[in-house]
């Protein structure tokens, strides 16, 4: 069964009301969810917070989902417009605590390594919610350009061309920190 078949069986069962269904798509989703909140807002204590206020919406609308398009697409539009509405309300303002930037290595990561994660989550604070919010989709979420337009519903054309000069403002960020 592929992932979009599951999720659609575990929707209708939700629907039914099947605790069983809704934690398993949860579990599915929570991971990914949270790590694109978390890099549109740089702060892990208000990703989570969207994260939790992301899955109650959802859940809250299930009803409203439309299976001919995929979950996936649809719960992290939610997420997305969750984590830009929560930096519209200016519960993100204090700055990026280096000691907060989520680990993905083991304790033997190098110095080096850090630094560089920091310079990068640096450098995507830089960015404007708009080219943020395609860079975390397409490099941290890895979604198809399609997956992108689907999520923020904007063509295909206006995903590329962000993208393109989200990583031109990128490239340029780092190299002036003397990253690139």
């Amino acid at each position: 069964m592929n992932n979009d078949s599951r999720d659609q069986a575990l929707v209708k069962r939700c629907k039914r009301g099947e605790r069983k269904a809704l934690e398993e798509l949860v579990g599915f989703y929570e991971k990914p969810v949270f790590n694109a909140t978390y890099r549109i807002l740089g702060n892990p204590d208000d990703a989570a917070d969207a994260t939790q206020v992301v899955f109650m919406k959802a859940f809250e609308h299930l009803g409203q989902y439309d299976p001919k398009y995929k979950f996936f697409s649809w719960i992290y539009r939610i997420a997305v417009n969750e984590a830009i509405n929560q930096l519209k309300r200016g519960k993100n303002q204090q700055p990026l605590d280096d000691n907060e930037v989520a680990r993905t290595h083991g304790p033997d990561e190098s110095v080096e390594a850090e630094d560089l994660h920091r310079e990068i989550q640096g450098g995507l604070m830089a960015l404007t919610e708009d080219y943020r919010t395609v860079v975390v989709l397409r490099h941290f979420s890895e979604c198809s350009y399609q997956q992108i337009s689907e999520i923020l519903q904007i063509p295909e054309k206006t995903v590329k061309s962000r993208l393109y000069s989200a990583r031109q403002l990128m490239k340029n960020t780092l190299q002036t920190r003397g990253v690139y």
